[in-house]
């Protein structure tokens, strides 16, 4: 079972616009004020409504850059004749609810999700929730480049207004607790929470709180530079040892924006993306409530989890890496779970974008009602040996082109015959191949993925 592919997981026609929206580094192209002020109106541009004031929602987590792309949006958008209505920090998924609950004509998000405080960056959402179409991202490109987008400003009596949205957090609060049903309580669980420094750090603790679980918050003081700094879901250290000092029933780590979940069961030990939707999809397809008994998830799940799925009588879908390509298969075949090893998970009985609150909800829900630990509950799944390694490249050459390449992964693909798989894939953002190999053998698969990344590198000089 192998994938080779040549995936830069990137339109070859959208020049700002990447697989999560455009991102890099604060003031530098194309994360300048200057730029996003143009985007924002760009945006009111192509989603400007003939009969009213356009109405856009704008949310953001917990930069310091956040504040300047902030004033720079709402200052494109207002400059178009479109109406704003400021959110403040608030989680990916939350400004997703809030952009629909609002009936708003689109939903900005200023985050660069788990990446280091000094990058940003800008992700659209439609009226529906969901992330915007790749093509009207394009048409808005264009707009941003069109010299004669100035000349579709609003005259001065038509400017639109900003307005600050009242409890906003106190809203998505609600919706949280909305998804944990009404008969089942938190009383008596104590949770660690890790809430990474971003947009989740008083949302996440006050849902847990006031389903009745004692929570124990860490890494919930911002200060606009501290966003992901050895914590959240990317360094899961602190989340282990605060479980185990103070005998917590499980960890909840989140990333900057909220949208990504890894658990901590009570032994201390990493309960990643994989095992989650394992254990979720299996009651779901027990209760007959997985739709076409199938998960969507992407090449990157471990092989155990396909088994564990094939178990319980449903079947794996396989994406692109990218939320968005697992939603839009979601979408596109009727599926209502998936997600990514890394801990996007998309319940979109719920939700329409990848929501860690949500996420953890759903996994408490089993532990309340089942009354098993966290670590029982995660045996459901039997991981694969996995190695993944990521070399550097000159340059992204199609894999049909690198000869070694090709006969190393069809000499290892023989060696494992039904036991594994091999998938090498560029990255979508960065100079960079990454080689992953599942087999039984640990140190069989780690010699071999070298050999193909050594290829690589040979081969894309």
């Amino acid at each position: 079972m192998s994938s080779l592919r040549y995936a830069s997981n990137v339109s070859d026609s959208r020049i700002y616009f990447g697989t999560d929206g455009i991102r890099g580094v604060s003031n530098i192209e194309p994360m300048t004020a200057a730029t996003v002020t143009r985007l924002g109106m760009a945006v009111a541009a192509r989603l400007r409504q003939s009969d009213r004031h356009t109405r856009i929602v704008i949310g953001k987590d917990t930069r310091l850059s956040g504040y300047m792309f902030e004033s720079a949006m709402a200052a494109g958008i207002v400059s178009m004749g479109a109406d704003v209505w400021l959110t403040g920090p608030l989680p990916t998924p939350g400004i997703a609810f809030i952009t629909s609950s609002m009936r708003a004509d689109a939903g900005v998000v200023i985050s660069a999700s788990h990446n280091p405080f000094a990058d940003n960056g800008i992700k659209l959402f439609a009226r529906d929730g969901y992330k915007l179409d790749d093509q009207v991202e394009r048409e808005i490109e264009e707009l941003m480049d069109n010299p004669g987008l100035s000349k579709m400003m609003a005259p001065a009596a038509d400017i639109g207004r900003a307005h600050r949205i009242e409890d906003v957090g106190g809203r998505y609060i609600v919706f949280c607790k909305s998804v944990f049903p009404n008969e089942l309580t938190l009383d008596g669980l104590r949770i660690v929470v890790d809430c990474a420094h971003g947009a989740a750090y008083r949302t996440a603790p006050s849902v847990l709180e006031e389903l009745g679980a004692e929570v124990i918050a860490i890494h919930n003081k911002p200060n606009g530079k501290n966003i992901n700094d050895e914590a959240g879901a990317l360094y899961t250290d602190a989340m282990a040892a605060a479980v185990l000092e103070h005998e917590a029933d499980l960890g909840i780590a989140l990333d900057g924006d909220a949208d990504r979940l890894v658990l901590c069961d009570e032994k201390g030990h990493i309960v990643d993306g994989d095992a989650v939707m394992a254990l979720c999809a299996t009651r779901m397809i027990a209760a007959g409530k997985l739709a076409h008994n199938t998960l969507v998830a992407t090449v990157m799940s471990n092989l155990g989890l396909e088994h564990a799925i094939r178990g319980a009588g449903g079947k794996i879908v396989r994406t692109d890496v990218g939320d968005r390509y697992v939603v839009a298969e979601m979408r596109n075949g009727g599926y209502n779970f998936g997600g990514e090893q890394s801990g996007h998970l998309v319940f979109l009985d719920h939700m329409t974008t990848g929501d860690g609150t949500v996420a953890a909800l759903q996994v408490l829900e089993v532990m309340v009602r089942e009354g098993r630990k966290l670590s029982e509950l995660a045996a459901v799944m039997t991981r694969t040996p996995q190695v993944l390694i990521n070399v550097k490249v000159k340059q992204k050459k199609p894999l049909s082109e690198l000869a070694e390449v090709s006969k190393l992964v069809a000499h290892v693909e023989k060696e494992l015959g039904k036991d594994g798989r091999v998938l090498v894939r560029y990255s979508g953002t960065e100079a960079k191949a990454r080689i992953m190999i599942e087999g039984p053998d640990t140190s069989m698969i780690k010699a071999r993925a070298e050999q193909i990344g050594a290829a690589m590198v040979k081969g894309c000089q």
